[in-house]
């Protein structure tokens, strides 16, 4: 046996491991739901690393179609983004019902599907935003998808009814066999515009997703900031002065790292902002990132560049 194939048996064993001890957190889960996991975790060229590049398009819902798709015209076609996701070679594409129909009925088996069951729009602004339900776990289960996506917005007025939603969608995803994907955005009146990416509440926020039952936490990267006076005090000896060090904290707050936590890639920046920023949130020992307007508002093959470095990042 030759060096280089001894070289590369050892690292398909070790990245075997690495998805091993990942799921062996979810141990109480049923065999279906690790499945799932299993499924996005192997995928594209990160698969079997432990760690995870997902494109989401929820922003022509979220945003409205020309603030997505007119920097890059070809997004409004549907099909271009789970080709994207495809040909980058990612984990798993998330997007609302329209989207995803078209994804599973193109390209089945292609890509794992994420289906965001609920949805907000911003034709009426509110500092207390609700997404509506938008599509169901039988949706989800008849496209194939391997697991579904929900939104909760931490400190606002209705909080509560948005985590009994959140109860019953886990509850019949985790029936089904799926996994459930949950957005942790932090709104609402008691909370400054800075703080909703506080450290304290961007940790906060990962805690309730965590205690929800998700199986994967979808939060901001945070800032240096700590919103709460009440928390002050608490965070004087936590390191944060740089990114990976919050991002560390963040991951501790998800039950110690033993829930997998990734991290939005938000508004439209320079490419090596970006590629700064994945650097310390690898360091700071998160799972992955969720990049979407950074993604498909580029044009195909510089999104496919960016995507292929970010990859590269987490490989190593």
């Amino acid at each position: 046996m030759s060096n280089l194939t001894l070289i590369n048996r050892i690292r398909i064993t070790l990245n075997m491991d690495k998805v091993q001890k990942i799921l062996k957190n979810y141990g109480h889960t049923s065999p279906g739901v690790r499945r799932s996991l299993k499924q996005m975790l192997d995928q594209g060229s990160l698969g079997g690393t432990g760690k995870m590049l997902i494109l989401p398009v929820d922003q022509g819902f979220e945003h409205g179609p020309a603030r997505s798709f007119q920097p890059n015209p070809r997004g409004y076609d549907p099909l271009y983004h789970v080709e994207l996701a495809i040909e980058a070679k990612l984990n798993a594409y998330a997007a609302p019902l329209g989207f995803i129909q078209m994804a599973a009925n193109e390209y089945p088996g292609e890509i794992p599907l994420i289906l965001k069951v609920n949805n907000n729009n911003s034709l009426y602004k509110t500092k207390n935003p609700k997404s509506a339900l938008t599509s169901s776990v039988q949706d989800a289960l008849e496209l194939g998808c391997s697991a579904v996506g929900f939104t909760i917005y931490p400190g606002t007025s209705d909080i509560n009814e948005l985590l009994f939603e959140l109860k019953e969608v886990i509850r019949e995803a985790h029936d089904v066999g799926l996994a459930a994907v949950v957005w942790s955005y932090p709104r609402g009146e008691n909370l400054s515009k800075a703080g909703e990416t506080s450290l304290d509440v961007v940790a906060y926020a990962a805690q309730i997703a965590a205690q929800m039952g998700a199986d994967i936490i979808k939060v901001k990267p945070p800032s240096e900031l700590i919103e709460l006076e009440a928390a002050k005090a608490y965070y004087e000896g936590i390191p944060k002065e740089k990114l990976s060090d919050r991002i560390h904290h963040v991951i501790q707050s998800a039950f110690d790292g033993k829930r997998i936590v990734i991290f939005s890639g938000g508004a439209a920046k320079d490419k090596e902002d970006i590629l700064k920023e994945i650097k310390e949130i690898h360091q700071g020992g998160g799972f992955g990132s969720i990049i979407g307007r950074n993604s498909f508002q580029r044009k195909k093959e510089d999104a496919i560049e960016l995507l292929t470095e970010i990859i590269q990042i987490y490989s190593s």
